[in-house]
């Protein structure tokens, strides 16, 4: 349901009409399969439904809707962007997981993108500092502190007569 939910959702937004074909191609369904699930919908009080008629979401249905929409979202990013999945693959696993994905690890999912986009990669306990993180939230002049002082520490062991040309030690 919340994958016809979702898509009557996207096509809301792209068409500003919803017609049962519409969903039939984007879900890559029969259109009465699509009939037969609006009628569901129809009864659970999240779409406005009526033969031959044009779909609508009921408040309640638009909420679920945008919200399959911003985890389907959240999740693409993370596989596309951190992972680097393709696409397609990527768009297919996003599907699945965002049904499945409590609010909280979804939360936490987002906070670690956030917090990798934002602070420096830098030394060893840079996860250890997701923890402060998602604590206290960005905070730049943290992220620069630890960025220089990893930079310090480096240089520091590069420049080490005790490292070969490599940088490490012996």
């Amino acid at each position: 349901m919340e994958d016809y939910l979702e898509a009557i959702y996207d096509l809301d937004r792209e068409k500003k009409v919803v017609r049962v074909k519409d969903i039939a191609k984007r879900l890559d369904v029969k259109m009465p399969t699509v009939t037969s699930m609006l009628k569901t919908l129809s009864k659970r009080g999240l779409v406005n439904y009526e033969k031959y008629e044009y779909v609508e979401l009921t408040p309640e249905g638009s909420s679920i809707g945008y919200e399959m929409r911003r985890r389907h979202g959240l999740l693409f990013r993370f596989l596309m962007d951190i992972l680097k999945i393709d696409q397609k693959v990527a768009d297919e696993e996003a599907c699945k997981i965002e049904h499945t994905l409590s609010e909280s690890t979804l939360a936490s999912l987002t906070d670690f993108m956030a917090f990798i986009q934002e602070c420096p990669r830098a030394g060893e306990s840079w996860l250890q500092n997701f923890e402060e993180y998602r604590v206290h939230g960005y905070k730049p002049e943290k992220c620069k502190m630890r960025s220089d002082s990893f930079a310090t520490e480096l240089k520091l062991r590069v420049n080490s007569p005790e490292t070969d040309s490599t940088g490490s030690s012996n």
